[in-house]
């Protein structure tokens, strides 16, 4: 799937760096701590995060992250949108809390239902 893809299914907001929709999603990680998504995410990977500036971009760019998902309502600092449009990372955003969209991220990812529904 396509981080364009992802922003149509669970009605993101593109906040900067549209260039970067065609890049390939392989799966999410979610922290605020830069040194663990530096030390533990993946290429490819979707950042869930409330961190808006612009080393967010700077840690996305070294692990080569598909996107930046910003939560609760948050918008990245100017020079976080400059870094983003130069470095082709999109950043979108979501009034939803973490636990929220980190839920429906990976439901998303894995092919499960968003309606909400848990099989037993």
């Amino acid at each position: 799937m396509t981080v364009a893809q992802l922003v149509e299914k669970l009605n993101l907001k593109v906040l900067c760096g549209s260039q970067g929709l065609h890049k390939t999603i392989t799966g999410g990680y979610v922290s605020d701590l830069l040194s663990d998504v530096m030390g533990n995410a993946n290429e490819g990977c979707v950042w869930v995060t409330l961190q808006t500036h612009k080393n967010v971009i700077a840690i996305a760019s070294l692990k080569d992250l598909s996107a930046v998902i910003m939560v609760n309502g948050l918008q990245p600092d100017a020079d976080t949108i400059v870094h983003s449009e130069s470095e082709s990372i999109p950043i979108l955003g979501t009034t939803e809390k973490t636990f929220e969209i980190t839920g429906k991220l990976y439901n998303f990812i894995n092919g499960d239902s968003l309606n909400g529904n848990i099989s037993k």
